[in-house]
């Protein structure tokens, strides 16, 4: 919507040399009219733009002197001067192309004169001998072969010169680029001038007739020579593997074009080719100069890369167009695509692959011209059922899921092609689209593609490109759901473009099929049902996701194709909308009305938003879209109003309304995504109010002209202004005062991002522009201060966008009165900046910065620096002042902390306690970063500056070392005293170093006599040893100093020194010689970072410093790489190799930090690695990896242990780098191996580290993983696409498979349990067989079977369940069936002798997951050896697991199909089950007195399966008594408590899916009258989780039908059951007092609606029953525990909250509606929702339905809030009980309860004395939010209603205590020290709320005497009810 700035063109002036200028004045005439005038004239503008002016002057100018017929000499040295300034312009300078252009036009007359200067300034080019002028040349070659007729006759005239000279310059450039190995930048620049040599010689050949078919006949000539030079140069380029691989494809191209112009006859070039493709050439019958330049290759060791670049040589250079190249040229292209398959299986490189890719899709657009015009052979040769078209989908398939984008995008093309291939070749009866739908290939080819699974991205491409070919009618006779299938994966974000451009793609060719097939409307209809129905129905009733991306991608697509479709749907949808108005987990009709509505504006399908309004939504939808409990739908709602395709669309007055009534109560949002959405599309609003200001600006400009009525003139453009005006000063008032004291983190949030976004879109106006709004206009200092404010956030981005919005303000805006404040303000930031809380340096950082720019230091410093300023002369000014400021603030900041280093060199303690230093680093690289470091004036000053910074941060690095460097940083605290402080640092490292060697790996550390020390000696020498001591700071107080704050201190110290290294590195200019004065950084400075980085990366042991140390490192890395200087270019690669070499050494003396993990070094060597430049060879990574592997890999050699941990762990990093993107791929397989092999390693330390690397290499090959399941199908990849990325893994997994597997069996006593099965599994499980597999793939899955159902007999249970899980992907799914019976015939039968229980469990364990897998098979199986899961088989475990496989057909096959009965009943399984259960131990009872293996799992399946009996049988039985054989009183009154407890839960979901109404059905028979067994279960139940289940039980039941049975029962009276349930509710823990107080209520309610007694005689419970309610709503409690009670809430509201005769007494009501609005406060998104429930059930009520206008609506927690109190006032009237009520209310308003000293105390105690604890603290409930809508509520009830007043006792009672504790907030504010909000923030905001809820009580108290005057220092917002919404917060001054 917002017009984007035109970018302007640059353009480079041109210019003449010296000469050429003077002749030109010479030759100008005095009149000016003359060629050589203009170009004088020209030539001495400095203007680019305006000399293409004059140089389109040139031609008219000379067409006049050509009708005089004259070409006098002047002319002709024109013509001269313009040939050499035309090859003087750079290639993409404009200049060029227009002199060209206007050249082209030159008169006959004057063209030889013309072509004789070109050719001789040509000449005098190619004479040139310096080879950086080389490229200027070749350039000026190839502009003047683009469409200049001067330069192709130059070219021509000067061929032979040409050639020579490309000739010589690439073999000149060549030699150049080998001098200068290892200088890549100089290099990259040689390549790329390699590059353009070798196209421009390819154009050469192309563009000049003489090359395009030069005889041999002239070979002695210079031409043909040069030819044949370039063509082999063009072959060492093809085989030269240290040029980029550009240049090796453009090679490929110029050597078939060269062979093709030089080669005779033009018929036998095919079988030539095809011979050097074959690698087949016969150099005896080939031509000598062929084999003379091509003899590399001729041989049969061309390399792959060669053969491919040949390839697209061949497909791009020869003419393919109507079969031209003859049979030859057929058998060629066969040869081509054959060579293609072989390198696609030998080529693992990813830009190869990317090459092969596009070659292979070039050869099937090639094959489609050849066809088009071709022989019968070659058709039989390329249809669809060739071995070719096999191949070309088997690559199809093996790469359409390929990361590489670029890679799938191929696909698409190849298999778009094959369909058109295979349409060429069939008959041409068959190219209608009906009769190619059921050609046998391409209808094979749909089932197949219609099988695979959606998660699969090429099946949606392969579809897209079927409708293309058949239609779409077609796939939906064969899928009529799929629509609807497409839709419900839509879910997943990574599916969804591909999903939508499937529809998109289906639905329009079925809108074209409809209609052309359509003799009326009515296709329309079966259009809608078919594309629409299924969106309508996912929008409804969807999930989030699902819905969300449906609507950003689908729907837009939908309503472009067919707008007219709006309609149906708002149809649709406005019907349901009143029905489903939707929840906080559901949008309902309504959510989806307005998702549509929303689309539909934004493309322009609405023709008029205000129309809309009326037509299609009313006011009153919009608003409750507006607060919908739904984010979404209030998002949609918000997108309608603010989103439109006319940028300039004007904003009507109700749309402005219904966004400030948005604003008021959605700015609080806890969902990031929200709130980013809310701020986009209001910034999206204001851009519409700025563009449409400026229409109505022209409009009311223009006010005589009569224009046609339409939107824009239906009121005066003024009165459209001031309306714009008004609504955008009413938003920034409505955001500023969101920025009350205490508001929380998402309200500053948003209101910030607005407010940027309205100065962002509503600049100041400059010169004639107007602008409608000024942000700067409505900031007084009271808003300016509150911006300051901002900067104590403990949130960073809130400071962010506060110093951002104060740094958008006019600079003549913000001026400071107080010089006494700008001192505080200053002396804060320095105070700031050494405070041990971590936050509390940024807020320093952007104080000072602050400052800084708005020139506004302290006196002293602002005197030095205008003294600073005086010196360095003029200037930028604003830069200057920053400048100067700057170097002021990082001087003083730097002396005060040398002073705090020379201390904590004397004491690290103190330093943590009083003045940790990382603050001060902080704020100084903050200072750097806004520093304009391009343009500094005092360099001298900062030279020093930066000096004194580099020795100041190693001083600091040194200081901190040593408890970086520690084993145990966390826990060392080195002490210090007064007469040892100097061997301080090094006692400790002598204590330490000596027991932290890099023999850590290899064996136990056992310490010997001479290792030993003695604590005693140990204490003398360092006092008090302890994990605390007792420092004392600046101001003489003690405090404690843990081991924790040191750490603290330390770590945060390197990484701020880290930091502000790296931004050094980064932001400062470096000298390029040592004694320039044009950088501040010298290259010496730069190593000695380098060195710093480099011993702490590799010495560190703290992951905080090492981690943020390579941030700072990873930026010095890429300066290096891009520093012209070759020495510091070249310090990357040193660095590595001596890394690399220490690592290999493994010498125990070595310093590097032997961890399990490495610690820094992975780090330190993927900095190295991730900066290497990626558009070169990357030779750096290729060394290094194979390095790396070797090390990795298992050696015999217990010595070189370490390197290969360190190897390991530094594979890990790299893998893990996404930088390095494709790259690292090609050694996946090499380290798969090593993490397989390694995990066989005897010693902990290289299996830790395989595993890691083993893991990250999972989720590089796979992905993340997104699914909860351990295999989910988006992480798994077909076998041939696995094996066919990593084919050395295919022997490699399979060998080492075999070798797991053979273990086993073996009969060896000892226990083999082959830990690399686990990962070989893993890995295994991951795959699934391809499309393709058992046709044609080499990589068939079929070999890894056997050994995976054989691995299903290891001893280890975890690899037996891994070999079952792994064995389902290898199995085909008709395949299933067969392999089970395969497996059960393998089982032993109960007489045979002897057996392995493993071997049973691991076959029973494939079995089971197989049918798991195969759940709706139709296929019908015996199950044979029913004996395993009877007595006879002694094994638990196997027992289970046969049971399991028996309950899960009981689920799958008991389904009755037409006419039959149940399988189950067919194969009499139900009767087997019967037999078992009757026989089992839960009818006879456990034999077992102790605990047997596997009995825990036995009994959960034993009693699934009993509970799926009964239930089958209470079916079948219906109301007669059935024959079960086992109750559920038998299973409940079980022993075993995991018996019990499935029991209850299967009851329980049948119990409360009938009480909720979820199943049509009614409980079953044999679940009637349970109550009474039930109540005796809860007396005597001891498990918790059991007793729960019984208590949920009991709730979902109702009352009336069991608690009459309590005496009988249990023998309690139902009162007693009663104090029972409220009993355990209080005491019991959080879940179980949850379900009793849930029940409790249920009780309660069910007496209130019985009982006919007396409130009187139920009061007691009522009040115990409220206090409970109220002490389940804490939020220091349990979410579950504040859930309970919002549902208790809900369920009682009409009885309790709104009963228009109250049942409990008012304190008791009240206490009531206090929890509501408490838990409407919760922090817990499902508090809140649950606590909305309660408002909404009470606003829809009788007697309160019509005090608010959302009634019977879904509100969110921020407006229900309100309206909760609007129901309460509202009740409270009608009750008539607002006297009594008023003090409680105010009570609330004044916060009693809170004692005000005590909270400040201890929240400074808790701050003190703990650094990370931190109390239990609420991020989204704002307590002045909560005392506005009080306090709004309540002048609005005292205003409107009559009233007995408060007697005056109570009044004054309320009146004195509010004073005092106004006169006590004064007394407290007089104690903060100033300026308390930047130093006290915390008790500063905690005063500051209170002070606005003890005015808030004044005011209405003052209002309830009647002395309510306009000076009243109280809130204002009560002198009408307008204004009564508004609580103005006052600023710092006290108003009492």
């Amino acid at each position: 919507m917002v017009v984007k700035k035109r970018k302007e063109i640059q353009v480079t002036a041109l210019t003449v040399c010296h000469q050429d200028l003077e002749t030109l004045r010479t030759l100008a005439d005095v009149e000016r009219k003359n060629l050589a005038s203009l170009l004088l004239h020209c030539v001495q503008l400095t203007d680019g733009v305006s000399q293409i002016h004059y140089v389109k002057q040139i031609v008219p100018l000379l067409e006049k002197a050509d009708k005089n017929g004259m070409c006098d000499p002047t002319i002709r040295s024109c013509l001269d001067i313009l040939a050499g300034i035309y090859l003087s312009l750079s290639l993409k300078n404009p200049l060029k192309k227009v002199l060209a252009s206007s050249l082209n036009c030159l008169p006959e007359f004057f063209l030889t004169e013309a072509i004789q200067s070109f050719t001789s300034r040509l000449q005098e080019e190619l004479n040139t001998t310096d080879l950086y002028s080389y490229r200027k040349v070749i350039d000026n070659i190839s502009s003047c072969m683009e469409n200049f007729k001067l330069g192709i006759t130059s070219i021509n005239n000067l061929l032979e010169n040409v050639l020579h000279f490309l000739q010589k310059s690439l073999i000149e450039i060549t030699e150049e680029n080998r001098k200068f190995a290892g200088n890549h930048i100089v290099q990259t620049q040689l390549m790329n001038d390699l590059l353009v040599g070798i196209r421009v010689s390819v154009m050469l050949v192309q563009k000049v007739q003489g090359l395009q078919r030069i005889n041999s006949n002239v070979s002695s000539s210079p031409t043909w020579q040069s030819m044949c030079e370039l063509l082999s140069i063009f072959t060492k380029f093809l085989n030269d593997d240290d040029l980029l691989q550009t240049i090796h494809s453009t090679s490929g191209l110029a050597v078939i074009l060269f062979i093709k112009a030089m080669f005779h006859p033009p018929e036998k070039i095919p079988d030539l080719i095809s011979s050097l493709l074959l690698c087949s050439v016969d150099c005896t019958s080939a031509p000598a100069w062929f084999v003379h330049s091509c003899r590399s290759l001729c041989g049969a060791d061309v390399s792959e890369s060669a053969l491919l670049f040949l390839c697209q040589g061949t497909l791009t250079m020869l003419d393919w167009q109507n079969g031209r190249m003859g049979p030859s040229g057929e058998a060629l292209l066969l040869d081509t695509v054959h060579v293609l398959f072989t390198l696609s299986s030998q080529i693992k490189e990813s830009t190869l692959e990317m090459f092969l890719s596009r070659i292979l899709a070039s050869w099937t657009n090639s094959a489609i011209h050849v066809l088009e015009s071709s022989s019968p052979s070659l058709k039989n040769s390329l249809n669809g059922n060739s071995s070719i078209a096999r191949r070309l989908l088997e690559y199809v398939y093996t790469h359409w899921e390929h990361p590489l984008d670029a890679l799938r995008h191929q696909t698409k093309i190849i298999f778009r092609n094959i369909l058109q291939m295979h349409q060429l070749t069939v008959a041409e009866s068959k190219l209608e689209k009906s009769d190619l739908a059921a050609d046998p290939f391409i209808f094979e080819l749909t089932q197949s593609l219609l099988r695979l699974e959606w998660h699969i991205k090429g099946k949606y491409i392969c579809l897209g490109c079927l409708v293309d070919c058949i239609g779409t009618e077609h796939i939906l006779a064969l899928a009529r759901t799929i629509p609807s299938q497409i839709l419900e994966v839509m879910g997943d974000q990574s599916l969804v473009p591909y999903a939508s451009d499937l529809l998109e793609a289906m639905f329009k060719n079925h809108k074209s099929h409809l209609k052309s097939q359509a003799v009326d409307s009515t296709w329309i209809d079966q259009w809608h049902e078919t594309w629409v129905s299924p969106l309508l129905h996912i929008l409804c009733e969807g999930n989030l996701d699902q819905k969300s991306y449906v609507i950003d991608y689908y729907l837009p697509k939908l309503l472009n194709c067919n707008p007219e479709s709006l309609s149906y749907m708002v149809k649709i949808l406005q019907t349901s909308a009143d029905a489903k108005t939707g929840s906080y987990n559901s949008r309902g009709a309504l959510g989806a009305l307005m998702a549509c509505l929303r689309t539909a504006r934004a493309h322009g399908h609405l023709q008029s938003a205000t129309d809309a309004w009326r037509s299609l939504v009313s006011s009153a939808k919009i608003k409750q879209g507006l607060i919908h409990q739904h984010c979404q739908v209030r998002i949609d709602t918000l997108g309608l109003l603010c989103e439109s395709n006319r940028s300039t669309e004007i904003v009507s007055i109700e749309e402005m309304q219904w966004i400030q009534f948005f604003i008021t109560y959605n700015l609080n949002s806890q969902s990031p995504g929200v709130r980013q959405q809310i701020c986009s599309l209001l910034k999206k609003l204001f851009c519409r109010i700025q563009e449409s200001s400026q229409v109505l600006y022209k409009l009311e400009q223009n006010k005589s002209k009569h224009e046609p009525e339409n939107e824009l003139t239906k009121q005066h453009p003024s009165v459209s202004l001031h309306q714009y005006k008004t609504f955008m000063s009413s938003i920034c008032n409505s955001l500023f005062e969101a920025l009350f004291p205490g508001s929380s983190y998402p309200t500053r949030f948003s209101a910030l991002t607005i407010l940027c976004s309205i100065a962002e879109v509503f600049p100041v106006p400059e010169g004639q522009v107007q602008t409608v709004y000024q942000l700067s206009h409505d900031i007084d200092v009271g808003r300016f201060q509150t911006l300051m404010e901002c900067f104590t956030s403990t949130f960073e981005t809130v400071k962010l966008l506060a110093f951002d919005l104060l740094m958008k303000l006019p600079k003549t805006f913000i001026q400071f009165q107080d010089s006494e404040k700008l001192q505080g303000l200053f002396q804060a930031a320095l105070a700031l900046s050494t405070s041990t809380k971590p936050y509390d340096c940024v807020t320093a950082s952007y104080q000072l910065n602050f400052l800084i720019c708005q020139n506004a230091l302290p006196s002293p410093l602002a005197a030095y620096a205008k003294a600073q300023q005086a010196a360095c002369g003029n200037g930028d000014k604003s830069a200057a002042v920053v400048e100067r400021n700057t170097l002021m603030v990082i001087k003083c900041l730097l002396k005060n902390l040398e002073e705090e280093v020379s201390q904590a060199e004397n004491s690290l303690l103190q330093a943590a306690a009083s003045f940790p230093m990382y603050g001060r680093v902080h704020c100084i690289t903050r200072a750097f970063q806004k520093l304009p470091l391009n343009s500094l004036q005092l360099v001298s000053e900062w030279r020093l500056v930066v000096q004194q910074l580099l020795l100041m941060s190693y001083r600091l690095s040194a200081v901190v070392a040593p408890v970086i460097q520690s084993s145990s940083p966390e826990g060392l605290i080195p002490m210090d005293t007064d007469s040892e402080s100097a061997s301080r640092l090094q006692m400790i490292l002598n204590e330490i170093q000596p027991r932290d060697t890099n023999d850590y790996f290899n064996q136990a550390k056992i310490l010997k006599e001479h290792d030993s020390f003695d604590l005693e000696d140990l204490n003398a020498n360092v006092p008090n040893i302890d994990t605390s001591a007792e420092i004392k700071g600046k101001e003489e107080k003690t405090c404690d100093v843990t081991a924790q704050m040191v750490l603290v201190c330390c770590w945060r110290s390197m990484k701020e020194v880290a930091l502000l290294l790296g931004t050094l590195c980064q932001l400062l200019p470096m000298q390029s010689v040592p004694e320039s004065s044009d950088g501040l950084l010298t290259v010496e400075q730069v190593k000695e970072i380098g060195e710093h980085f480099k011993q702490h990366l590799l010495q560190s042991r703290h992951r905080g410093a090492f981690e943020l140390a390579y941030t700072g490192f990873v930026k010095l890395t890429e300066i290096l790489n891009r520093c012209p200087t070759v020495s510091l270019q070249r310090l990357p690669e040193q660095w590595l190799r001596n890394v690399l070499e220490e690592i290999k050494c493994s010498d125990p003396s070595s310093k590097l930090c032997a961890t399990r993990r490495s610690a820094g070094i992975p780090f330190y060597i993927q900095a190295l690695l991730a900066s290497e430049p990626k558009k070169g060879k990357m030779d750096l990574l290729k060394t290094t990896m194979k390095e790396l592997i070797s090390l990795a890999g298992p050696t015999d050699d217990s010595q070189s242990t370490v390197p290969q941990v360190h190897a390991l762990n530094i594979l890990r990093a790299l893998f893990r780098d996404t930088r390095l993107g494709e790259n690292i791929i090609p050694y996946v397989a090499d380290g798969a191996k090593a993490a397989i092999l390694g995990f066989t390693s005897p010693v902990w330390a290289v299996r830790n580290s395989s595993t890691l690397l083993f893991s990250t290499l999972i989720t590089r090959i796979f992905g993340v993983k997104r699914g909860k399941d351990e295999l989910f199908k988006k992480n798994t990849m077909t076998g041939s696409e696995f094996f066919s990325r990593f084919p050395e893994l295919y022997p490699f997994l399979l060998k080492q498979l075999e070798a797991v597997s053979n273990t086993v069996d073996s009969d060896i006593g000892e226990l083999n349990r082959q830990p690399s099965m686990f990962l070989l599994l893993l890995v295994l499980g991951r795959l699934y067989p391809s499309p393709m597999d058992g046709t044609c793939s080499a990589l068939s899955m079929a070999p890894f079977i056997p050994f995976i159902m054989r691995c299903g007999n290891s001893p280890v249970y975890r690899s037996r369940e891994m070999a079952a899980r792994a064995l389902v992907p290898f199995v085909m799914r008709d395949e299933i069936p067969a392999t089970v019976r395969t497996l059960l015939a393998k089982l032993p039968s109960c007489t045979d002798q002897c057996f392995r229980q493993n071997h049973i469990h691991g076959m029973l364990l494939q079995v089971f997951h197989l049918l798991q897998a195969f759940s709706d098979s139709k296929h019908r199986m015996n199950t044979p050896k029913l004996w395993l899961a009877k007595r006879q088989n002694p094994c638990l475990v196997t027992r289970a697991v046969y049971i399991d496989i028996l309950f899960l057909l009981t689920r799958c096959l008991d389904k009755a199909t037409k006419g039959n009965q149940p399988v189950l009943e067919h194969l009499g399984i139900w009767e087997e089950v019967r037999n078992i259960i009757s026989r089992s131990e839960l009818i006879t009872g456990f034999p077992y007195t102790f605990t047997v293996p596997g009995l825990p799992q036995y009994l959960q399946s034993l009693t699934k399966l009993a509970i799926a009996a009964v239930w089958a049988v209470a079916v079948q039985a219906g109301e007669q008594t059935p024959d079960i054989p086992i109750s559920f009183s038998q299973l409940l009154e079980s022993s075993f408590p995991d018996v019990r407890l499935l029991t209850l839960e299967a009851l329980l979901e049948r119990f409360s899916a009938a009480a909720s109404g979820l199943e049509e059905k009614e409980l079953p028979p044999l679940l009637w009258n349970m109550g009474g067994t039930f109540l005796m279960l809860a007396m005597k139940e001891n498990h918790p989780e059991c007793f729960c289940k019984i208590l949920k039980i009991l709730h979902c039941m109702d009352p009336s039908e069991w608690l009459h049975q309590t005496e009988h029962c249990i023998h309690l009276t139902p009162k007693e059951f009663l104090n029972w349930t409220m009993d355990i509710a209080s005491n019991e823990r959080s879940e179980i007092q949850s379900a009793a107080l849930r029940l409790a209520s249920k009780v309660i309610v069910h007496h209130m609606r019985t009982s006919e007694e007396t409130s009187d005689s139920v009061a007691p419970k009522l009040k115990q029953w409220v206090q409970l309610v109220v002490s389940s709503c804490g939020d220091h409690l349990p979410t579950e525990s504040r859930l309970a009670a919002a549902e208790v809430l809900t369920s009682t509201t009409p009885f309790f909250l709104t009963n228009p005769h109250p049942v409990l007494g008012l304190q008791d009501t009240l206490a009531l509606w206090r929890c509501v609005l408490t838990l409407l406060q919760s922090e817990e998104q499902a508090v809140r929702d649950a606590a909305t429930e309660t408002v909404t059930t009470a606003m829809s009520q009788g007697n309160t339905c019509r005090s608010t206008e959302f009634a019977f609506c879904q509100v969110d927690a921020s407006i229900a809030l309100d309206m909760a109190l609007v129901v309460l006032c509202d009740l409270l009237q009608q009750w008539n009980q607002l006297a009594p009520a008023l003090p409680v209310l105010l009570g609330w308003l004044l916060g009693e309860g809170d004692d005000l000293m005590v909270c400040v105390d201890s929240e400074h105690q808790v701050e003190e004395d703990y650094l990370f604890e931190k109390a239990e603290i609420n991020f989204w409930a704002e307590t002045l939010i909560f005392v506005k809508h009080l306090y709004k509520n309540l002048y609005h009830l005292l205003s409107k209603s009559s009233w007995r007043p408060l007697s005056p006792e109570r009044l004054c009672h309320l009146q004195r205590t509010a004073s005092e504790q106004c006169h006590l907030l004064s007394q407290l504010f007089k104690e903060l020290p100033p300026p308390a909000a930047f130093l006290k923030t915390v008790e500063f905001t905690r005063l500051r709320i209170q002070e606005e809820r003890t005015l808030a009580c004044l005011r209405l108290l003052a209002f309830l005497e009647g002395k309510e005057g306009d000076d009243t220092l109280v809130p204002s917002a009560a002198d009408s009810p307008a204004e009564a919404n508004q609580l103005t917060l006052p600023g710092t001054e006290m108003a009492c």
